[in-house]
């Protein structure tokens, strides 16, 4: 069974910056790809972005595109999303998930980022 523990949630003014961290319990060549999504009071889930593991290619939604940027380690078994120029509209609990083929199976448990006007 798939574990992913996020951190590095808070609370920061627009236009600052936080870096996400995401810990998989799975060795993570036995994956597809990792990513990022984030759902905020009242909305549907939106994919953020994510890292394909065989080759390290990224994609990312427009509304975030140009500031935030996915990165892995492999040693650690490890993705992170760094976010920079935060917006009120980021407002959201930020998830990481695992692809192990084509389809996002198994969830963290989802980290609160709360951007301040």
């Amino acid at each position: 069974q798939v574990q992913l523990v996020e951190s590095g949630g808070g609370l920061v003014q627009a236009g600052g910056s936080l870096r996400l961290s995401c810990a998989c319990s799975e060795r993570t060549f036995s994956i597809y790809a990792m990513g990022w999504f984030r759902q905020a009071p009242g909305k549907e889930r939106e994919r953020v972005g994510q890292i394909r593991w065989s080759d390290g290619s990224t994609s990312y939604a427009n509304s975030v595109k140009g500031r935030f940027t996915i990165s892995r380690d492999n040693a650690k078994n490890a993705v992170y999303l760094q976010m920079n120029s935060l917006k009120p509209e980021d407002t959201a609990v930020y998830y990481c998930a695992v692809a192990k083929d084509g389809s996002y199976n198994y969830w963290g448990q989802g980290t609160q980022v709360t951007v301040s006007s």
